[in-house]
């Protein structure tokens, strides 16, 4: 699956609209002056996830992990994280989505 290569400041939000900030990136290498994100690296999800609480849910997101990356591309041995990538937050389950992200370098 083709996509674009995410970056460190790229715009990531869960399924209810909680902002997600990797927790790394690649030291040496870099798209549009950003560095890149790497498989296993995780994401944390801010406080402000809209998912019920668990009286009524099982939110908010709080961490998410992408089970897909760059086959053919790797940055520091490991694979790239796409922006077609695919995510999985915890503990609700949902996915994340990629709002915004560089539109340069794309990765296979």
């Amino acid at each position: 699956m083709a996509g674009f290569l995410l970056h460190a400041n790229a715009t990531v939000q869960c399924a209810h609209t909680g902002a997600a900030q990797p927790t790394a990136s690649s030291a040496r290498v870099r798209v549009g002056n950003q560095a890149v994100v790497t498989q296993p690296t995780s994401y944390t999800v801010s406080p402000d996830c809209k998912a019920p609480r668990p009286t009524a849910g099982n939110g908010p997101c709080v961490t998410a992990s992408w089970t897909s990356a760059a086959t053919r591309v790797k940055a520091d041995g490991r694979p790239v994280l796409l922006d077609s990538g695919a995510a999985t937050c915890v503990p609700t389950g949902t996915g994340l989505t990629v709002v915004a992200t560089q539109k340069r370098v794309r990765g296979v």
